[in-house]
């Protein structure tokens, strides 16, 4: 790697660093966006599990995550405004979106572990069906991710003073003509 692209990789690195600075909610927000993604992804999985079993409240389950999941994200964008103290009423609103899609997956994850092991007819886990193991395995990440996203989010003003402490200013050089240069106007 030439000193060139050395130089041009730390000044991109400068410019995020700057950026998390300015706006430190970013991460949790990004923890947040990828918790989303991974469910959408994974939700054929879900929805054929739903159609398979059966379960009472499973498929209201999937579509709660699903729409607690997108208003959490306003009300975060709204809780976190540019520059500005956090919107408290917002704040307390996102955290129960969050605490409602991680009830809606763990009483998903419930009715299919009570599918599989109820002892009248349960539902057996082959090759053709592995997707319900997969969907109760997404579920259990998902709430992971979740997680990790509400401890970030706690966790905000902590980091965010450390990241100001992160010095990303640009060294200029000098090169010792300052005093010669007038300023007072006078020609």
């Amino acid at each position: 790697m030439t000193k060139k692209q050395n130089r041009g990789l730390k000044e991109v690195w400068r410019k995020f660093l700057v950026s998390i600075k300015r706006r430190p909610q970013m991460i949790p927000l990004a923890v947040l966006v990828i918790a989303f993604v991974f469910y959408s992804l994974n939700l054929m999985h879900i929805s054929d599990t739903t159609a398979r079993i059966q379960g009472a409240g499973m498929g209201l389950a999937g579509f709660a995550t699903m729409l607690f999941s997108m208003l959490s994200f306003m009300c975060f964008l709204n809780a976190f405004p540019y520059r500005k103290k956090p919107n408290i009423p917002m704040v307390v609103l996102m955290f129960i979106m969050l605490g409602i899609v991680i009830f809606s997956d763990l009483y998903y994850r419930s009715a299919i572990l009570a599918a599989v092991n109820r002892p009248d007819n349960p539902i057996v886990v082959t090759a053709e069906t592995a997707y319900i193991a997969l969907a109760e395995w997404y579920l259990q990440i998902h709430v992971a991710i979740l997680l990790v996203a509400i401890v970030l989010i706690l966790l905000l003003p902590v980091y965010s003073k450390l990241l100001r402490k992160i010095k990303t200013s640009v060294e200029v050089e000098d090169n010792g003509s300052l005093g010669a240069i007038d300023i007072s106007g006078e020609a």
